[in-house]
């Protein structure tokens, strides 16, 4: 649960909330988009959660669409998901790690790069010697965002220094500020700032009684953070008007900074940094276990595929995972705005996994399934059109970002094609 908490919790509910409002500028659209964020989210947990249940075994979404079509989807899905979206993510949140901590003490800015290598070597390293102590980091950094976070929304209204007007209107004037294609639009960091709710199923196979903890973990997790996300944007509409909110770019630092003072916005600069650190660590923790899994289909370095004699980690993975980052860092020098292309993966893989849980239903009717997804067929078919929907706005509307994840998507064939000569397959019953 707390491995969801961290995977979502991080930089986007302290850096979205602003580009959200400049798309929706009404508070009850900004409300219901969270709201459609968190729900969408939900249907994609309920059908990971069986499909979770049935395949509990390290790999995600890979081993779903591989079993549900064939190797090729899961690999494509897989390597979408580790170049694009996990190894991607963790050299973005550490390059945001290092520039925020060193503004944060006064530091050279030039130390930035150096910093942030260094920062996924060390996460890396804690992760490498067991699966327990990433964990514990996790687990440890999941507590103080919850209980930092619900202290942050307590104590705001008390200080008496925002508007309680900002918080209207709910209904009346939607229509008059945004389209359809505009609230699409918006949807896109907000499902950005949701990203990490499927975590745990990339480590069923290290979760005890995964067919029951799995989905449990999914739920629990995504409710608490729904919960949070919908309260700390109460929060920053009392302590920011709209027009202002719309124009900040760390919304959390300066609602804080508003009700608290300079202060309160100085601290609450340095809970981002804890935030942004446990979502690197969380990322670090799920990776590996993509590249991982397509090792042992040879669809992937054969080094992947080593799993530590004493800390029973996948340390080939980690390693691998460790070294993309890194490079990244070194070709991207500074915090890049990659929001609605890191989603537009993200939806594409997603929809794969809905397109398995159909494909998986009828194929292996009789396979077990310690749960099964609430609402089947028509809640996943809803999460389906709506995650399609949301892709089309974002081709359409954002289409360099969504032609760089399709040609990222792309250029995994030709590597397919070569390990696919060289590379064996087992059975999973074999595994």
């Amino acid at each position: 649960m707390f491995l969801v908490v961290a995977s979502v919790v991080g930089s986007g509910i302290f850096l979205t909330p602003g580009p959200i409002a400049d798309r929706l500028p009404h508070a009850g659209l900004i409300f219901a988009a969270w709201m459609v964020g968190g729900l969408l989210s939900l249907a994609g947990a309920l059908a990971n959660a069986e499909l979770g249940g049935m395949y509990p075994h390290a790999g995600g979404d890979y081993v779903y669409l591989r079993e549900a079509f064939h190797r090729l989807a899961g690999f494509l899905v897989g390597w979408l998901s580790f170049f694009a979206i996990f190894a991607g993510t963790v050299a973005t949140l550490a390059v945001g790690f290092s520039e925020g901590l060193l503004a944060w003490m006064g530091g050279p800015g030039d130390l930035a790069i150096p910093l942030a290598a260094l920062t996924i070597v060390l996460a890396s390293a804690l992760n490498y010697v067991g699966v327990r102590w990433g964990a514990r980091f996790n687990n440890l950094t999941a507590w103080v965002k919850v209980v930092a976070l619900l202290a942050f929304v307590v104590v705001a209204p008390l200080t008496g220094l925002g508007d309680a007007g900002n918080l209207l209107p709910i209904v009346r004037g939607a229509g008059e500020v945004a389209t359809p294609m505009a609230f699409a639009l918006a949807l896109s960091p907000v499902l950005f700032s949701y990203l990490g709710w499927n975590a745990s199923i990339y480590v069923a196979s290290e979760i005890r009684d995964p067919g029951r903890n799995l989905p449990r973990s999914l739920f629990l997790g995504l409710a608490i953070c729904t919960g949070l996300y919908l309260a700390l944007n109460a929060v920053y509409l009392y302590a920011l008007p709209i027009a202002e909110l719309r124009a900040t770019s760390n919304t959390g630092e300066a609602a804080a900074a508003a009700l608290f003072g300079g202060l309160g916005g100085s601290l609450v600069a340095g809970f981002v940094l804890v935030s942004i650190l446990g979502t690197l660590n969380a990322t670090i923790l799920v990776g590996p276990r993509i590249a991982y899994a397509m090792a042992l289909d040879g669809l992937f370095p054969s080094a992947a595929a080593r799993v530590h004699a004493r800390y029973a980690t996948p340390s080939g993975a980690i390693v691998i995972q460790a070294l993309v980052s890194v490079g990244l860092v070194l070709v991207l020098q500074s915090f890049p705005s990659a929001l609605d292309y890191t989603t537009f993966a993200i939806l594409l893989a997603t929809m794969a996994d809905i397109s398995a849980l159909y494909a998986l239903r009828r194929r292996q009717p009789d396979r077990p399934r310690p749960y099964r997804a609430w609402g089947y067929p028509v809640v996943p078919a809803l999460y389906l059109v709506a995650n399609a929907a949301i892709a089309g706005a974002l081709l359409f509307g954002r289409p360099r970002e969504a032609a760089i994840s399709l040609g990222m998507l792309a250029l995994g064939l030709p590597f397919y094609l070569l390990l696919s000569r060289t590379g064996g397959s087992r059975p999973l019953a074999d595994r």
